[in-house]
């Protein structure tokens, strides 16, 4: 299957999880998340606010980390401080997707300790499965980004075996669903506490 018919199919079966049993599984995944040696080594963790159904992480910040929220800027990802208090409202980005206010504090790489990376799937190899606008891809790909931990989120019916990717596509550190924590050696996994 090729990717914008994979994207498809795994969109389709996202949005049709009944809403009590999508709160349900994202619990989850923040439990395996907030339990995790990644997790509790991070100050500054990047993070997502979910549209489409993706794994909502909301349950994860109260935790006492500093947050940082995506802002698309042309082709590019600009990330800013942010949390559940904050006199900065979000406002809607170009996708329709709630940002933080431009002029909210920037974030830089060397500052953050952990990406929590969207997906649309993720295989067991730490290759992931995107909306196909490239944001992450150009950002995991950057010089001053390539050795930040990062944990893909998806649910348990999109981590696959075997996902379609480019020579260039950097691996993800781990990947997360409702059942586990998965460490990838880019060639094999393993769940961890």
């Amino acid at each position: 299957m090729d990717k914008s018919a994979l994207r498809r199919s795994l969109l389709q079966t996202r949005q049709s999880i009944a809403p009590d049993v999508w709160r349900m599984k994202s619990s989850q995944i923040c439990d395996h998340v907030r339990s995790s040696a990644l997790f509790a080594q991070a100050q500054t963790i990047l993070a997502y606010l979910s549209v489409r159904q993706e794994p909502d992480l909301s349950p994860l910040f109260p935790a006492t980390k500093t947050w940082g929220l995506p802002r698309c800027v042309g082709k590019s990802l600009h990330w800013h401080v942010w949390s559940p208090q904050d006199s900065w409202p979000l406002q809607a980005g170009a996708y329709g997707i709630l940002e933080p206010h431009p002029h909210a504090p920037a974030l830089a790489a060397h500052q953050i300790d952990l990406i929590l990376v969207p997906a649309i799937a993720c295989d067991t190899h730490g290759h992931r499965l995107g909306y196909g606008g490239g944001f992450y891809d150009r950002l995991l790909a950057a010089p001053e980004w390539a050795d930040k931990p990062t944990i893909g989120i998806v649910f348990d019916f999109a981590y696959v075996p075997h996902l379609p990717h480019d020579e260039w596509d950097r691996p993800l550190t781990a990947v997360c669903t409702e059942t586990a924590l998965f460490m990838t050696a880019h060639t094999r996994d393993q769940p961890t506490a």
